[in-house]
């Protein structure tokens, strides 16, 4: 089983919002999907009661838990989780970053968002995890002056996942109905980013795993 973990050490950067969407996006690209919630806030728990179904299981988790969680759904069969985490310094947030074989620090184009995201990829960093950016949120004008900003900020301290992530009214209205946006809107501009979203997120872990196993070989 693969293990993504969303971290970002502060609220509003769309992270229980991706984790559904992204969620939903795998499941429909043949993966059996679990979902961590240790975000006090409940989020994905709520979504998870909104989407009344069991197709994805989602269990709230604290950090001292989060280890027999993830054990409990590989003895399931699932092959990948997501773990949402708190917008925080904490516990929960360095489990997760431990447990991930890949963690996605979700940041907005702004000055705030960029500076929490190099705080966050410093503690990452010092416990050897991997991670990878992801600019969320975006203005419809893709060519903004505070995008390419934020592309060239994030591209200096590491690695960028595609694409950008646009702040679309589809994103907030699957999440308000228990859905994810390939759901919600097949057709629509963002399942097409959610898509190719999980297609780049798949590639990374095959090359996290690639890795891993040579490493383990030497």
């Amino acid at each position: 089983m693969r293990t993504i973990a969303f971290v970002t050490q502060k609220g509003g950067s769309g992270k229980s919002t991706l984790a559904s969407s992204l969620a939903v996006a795998a499941q429909e690209m043949k993966e059996k999907v679990c979902v961590v919630d240790m975000d006090p806030q409940g989020s994905l728990t709520n979504w998870a009661r909104t989407r009344g179904s069991d197709d994805i299981e989602v269990v709230a988790s604290g950090a001292a838990r989060l280890p027999s969680a993830l054990a409990s759904f590989a003895s399931k069969g699932c092959t990948l989780a997501i773990i949402d985490t708190p917008g925080a310094d904490g516990l929960p947030s360095t489990a997760a970053m431990a447990a991930a074989d890949l963690n996605i620090i979700a940041c907005r184009p702004s000055l705030f968002d960029l500076w929490a995201s190099a705080h966050t990829r410093s503690a990452l960093k010092a416990l050897g995890s991997d991670f990878v950016f992801l600019l969320n949120q975006c203005p419809p004008a893709q060519q903004s002056a505070r995008v390419r900003d934020g592309v060239e900020t994030l591209e200096e301290m590491g690695a960028l996942i595609a694409p950008l992530i646009l702040s679309r009214v589809d994103y907030q209205e699957a999440a308000r109905h228990g859905c994810g946006v390939t759901e919600f809107n097949p057709r629509g501009a963002a399942a097409e980013e959610m898509r190719g979203l999980w297609t780049s997120i798949r590639r990374r872990l095959a090359r996290v795993r690639s890795r891993s196993g040579a490493r383990c070989a030497a």
